[in-house]
């Protein structure tokens, strides 16, 4: 029952984001900090100060939960495997939320993120680092 749950709420984001929905229109006059790119790599829980803002966002309008689960690939690689191979890397997972960065995980499940991106690149710059400190979070 979960699994098509999930595949219909994969199946609606896709659709509405491929249906040229409204984006939310930004201001964008003025510059601001990234810090995805100059976010300091933590080591313990106490350095996510946004995890739980990143925990709305993933199961909320990230729509993140649909295809990724702590330790089981759904429709994309498990968190584990993803903070795993950014801690390998020294990668920013807020970077590549944002398409600055290219994907290191699984390339070939690429076409299928890509659709999400309308969404992540939406979010604030701070919104893209608490997805990024939540699931960073959860691999401790």
């Amino acid at each position: 029952m979960k699994k098509a749950q999930m595949f219909c709420m994969l199946t609606l984001a896709c659709i509405a984001v491929s249906c040229g929905g409204d984006p939310k229109k930004t201001d964008n006059s003025a510059p601001e900090v990234n810090p995805e790119t100059t976010m300091e790599k933590t080591k313990t829980k106490a350095d996510f100060p946004l995890a739980e803002q990143g925990k709305t966002l993933f199961e909320g309008e990230g729509t993140c939960v649909a295809c990724h689960k702590l330790d089981t690939k759904v429709v994309g690689p498990s968190i584990q495997e993803i903070v795993a191979i950014y801690k390998a890397k020294n990668a920013s997972i807020a970077a590549f939320l944002n398409e600055e960065s290219e994907p290191i995980v699984d390339p070939s499940q690429y076409s299928i993120m890509k659709a999400n991106f309308a969404i992540t690149k939406n979010m604030k710059p701070e919104q893209r680092l608490a997805l990024e400190q939540y699931m960073m979070g959860l691999a401790q």
